[in-house]
């Protein structure tokens, strides 16, 4: 983000949206459920009473960690097979552990904010805050990694739970105007994915790159592709694989009645705005 004056421009944005706090909690699960198998030669999962409650203490657990080095786990009557006595899971999980078990994910978190520098030319001298956002920020690894990362302390100005409330609040009170009036606020926000078609074949057209300033539009002709076609079917999809049906699928229809005419002699423009 680059803020000044009331105006705050947003000059890059990237993420993995299949990373995050659940996949911590995750990686705790199968290390209890992998040591209670290899001692009790019982698999916790089939079971979906306890798995829920192996869920509830993983991501207990995981946040006790966050300010003290070790936690005990403690789950009487986790399992009854009914040939003997009820099974209780107990154990005790180290901050060191759980960095162990985790650190690639933390690995993954730190190699978007490289490709989001390189993508946008940024220089990391010219950053002068970093801000953390949202619960596993929490995390003593990833406060760490991050300064290490950017050469800085990240910033503790901000509530990491309450910080995208806040903002999306201070929003909605500009795009209700009342911002404008004053002069108060301007947000310059990028579209986070880029934004196109289907092809025939399968393959993804681009029409808006990611990082693009919002508003904008964009336009392309397409063709026909058979002869004397009576639809067209267009489907919108975001994302940045080259294959269409790899990224998220927005939405379709279908343009029906069009000329039938031999194929590649029909213009069809479409428009993304």
């Amino acid at each position: 983000l680059d803020i000044g004056n009331g105006v705050f421009e947003v000059i890059t944005t990237a993420g993995d949206s299949l990373l995050g706090g659940e996949d911590f909690d995750r990686r705790i699960m199968d290390w209890l459920v992998f040591n209670f198998a290899k001692e009790n030669h019982i698999d916790l999962r089939k079971d979906k009473m306890a798995l829920q409650r192996l869920k509830d203490v993983s991501e207990k657990s995981k946040c006790e960690l966050s300010s003290i080095t070790s936690t005990e786990i403690n789950l009487p009557f986790i399992i009854s097979t009914g040939k003997s006595d009820p099974f209780h899971l107990q154990t005790i999980l180290s901050r060191d552990k759980l960095e162990q078990l985790t650190s690639d994910l933390v690995d993954r978190t730190l190699r978007i904010c490289d490709e989001s520098l390189k993508k946008s030319g940024i220089d990391l001298s010219s950053i002068d805050q970093v801000i953390l956002v949202g619960g596993m920020t929490r995390m003593p690894l990833v406060q760490k990694r991050v300064k290490e990362f950017f050469k800085m302390d990240p910033s503790k100005g901000v509530h990491p739970d309450e910080v995208v409330a806040l903002g999306a609040a201070i929003q909605g009170d500009a795009l209700l105007g009342k911002a404008e009036e004053t002069g108060e606020l301007l947000l310059l926000d990028v579209t986070p994915h880029s934004l196109g078609i289907k092809m025939s074949g399968g393959s993804f057209y681009k029409l808006i790159e990611a990082n693009t300033t919002i508003p904008t539009s964009s336009k392309h002709v397409f063709t026909n592709v058979r002869d004397n076609q009576e639809a067209v079917n267009i489907v919108v999809f975001q994302g940045e694989n080259e294959v269409a049906d790899e990224n998220e699928l927005l939405g379709q229809f279908t343009l029906k009645g069009t000329r039938q005419v031999p194929k590649s002699e029909l213009d069809i423009e479409i428009s993304l705005d």
